[in-house]
């Protein structure tokens, strides 16, 4: 990433840069080394993580999801012999701009409240990176990238899935796309589970050693009018094993409109996806199950009458 950003060699940078393009249109999905996140404040955060979900079931409770609400700590641990279901705790927080924060969130003990803090930042910057490049590699201004993307919600999610005595009945986490404009993942430890839905395969991801797992969301793909297309993906579980993650996600302002940047509608190219209120599409997104990229294809143009939207 950083010979990406950095480098003063305009015909490496375009072949960096035809690389990201690649990867996030053919399959929406790359890894990112030297990243330029500090290596103490990875580690950190990877301790910081574990120690939560190591702590007594009645501590973790006291940071619990309020009803109704999706803030806080919480479980999706259901059994039923008719159909997979999600097998996992997770503790999911709204962290930037920080109005977006539930009182739950000066809670924390201390070294998680820093650690967090420092995280997200941190990703927040690299976030804005990838985004700005792949805005780049799409003819997409810096200006308007940052207009759609720089003050808007992160969100994190730390995920922990624990062994499970019959693994083919559960699923880690339901097969999805995100809603968000990008996702960066930090695996914790060195269980594998991540799978990506290519051509209808499912496919296991391995992560290289020291990097960050990036995918495209549904709203970049929308914003890039379908050149770049979110992946679908699903957690599976392990019967000996525990797994445990960090996703961050960045997505767009929640005052703004999101819909295909007008730079990329053209004649040959025309608009696929109706233009929506940002705050409208994440309510609609809270309000429906995990399932595949079916919220995303309720946005696309279908007739005439959407393009008026």
């Amino acid at each position: 990433m950083q010979r990406l950003i950095n480098s003063n060699d305009h015909d490496f940078m375009n072949f960096e840069l035809n690389k990201l393009h690649f990867a996030a249109k053919d399959w929406g999905f790359f890894q990112l080394i030297n990243h330029g996140v500090s290596c103490s404040v990875v580690e950190k955060m990877k301790h910081e993580t574990k120690k939560f979900f190591d702590l007594p079931l009645e501590e973790k409770k006291k940071f619990e999801q309020s009803s109704g609400d999706t803030d806080g700590f919480g479980h999706l641990f259901v059994v039923s012999d008719e159909q997979k279901l999600d097998w996992a705790d997770l503790f999911y927080l709204k962290t930037s701009p920080t109005y977006l924060r539930k009182p739950i969130f000066s809670k924390f003990y201390l070294s998680l409240r820093e650690t967090i803090e420092e995280y997200i930042e941190e990703i927040k910057e690299l976030s804005m990176k990838v985004l700005k490049m792949l805005g780049k590699a799409l003819g997409i201004d810096e200006e308007e990238v940052k207009s759609v993307f720089e003050e808007g919600m992160q969100s994190m999610r730390m995920n922990y899935y624990p062994p499970c005595p019959q693994p083919d009945k559960v699923m880690g986490l339901t097969p999805h796309s995100d809603a968000t404009g990008l996702t960066i993942l930090l695996q914790v430890n060195e269980t594998q589970g991540l799978q990506i839905r290519k051509d209808g395969i499912w496919i296991p991801i391995e992560p290289l050693p020291n990097a960050f797992i990036v995918n495209v969301g549904d709203a970049f793909e929308i914003f890039s009018n379908g050149i770049y297309r979110s992946i679908e993906h699903r957690s599976v579980v392990s019967s000996e094993k525990e797994r445990i993650s960090v996703a961050t996600f960045q997505s767009p302002r929640l005052d703004g409109i999101l819909g295909p940047s007008s730079s990329l509608v053209t004649v040959d190219n025309p608009r696929k996806f109706k233009n929506i209120g940002v705050s409208e599409y994440y309510k609609g997104f809270f309000t429906r199950k995990l399932v595949g990229k079916s919220y995303v294809d309720i946005m696309r143009i279908t007739n005439e009458d959407d393009l008026q939207n």
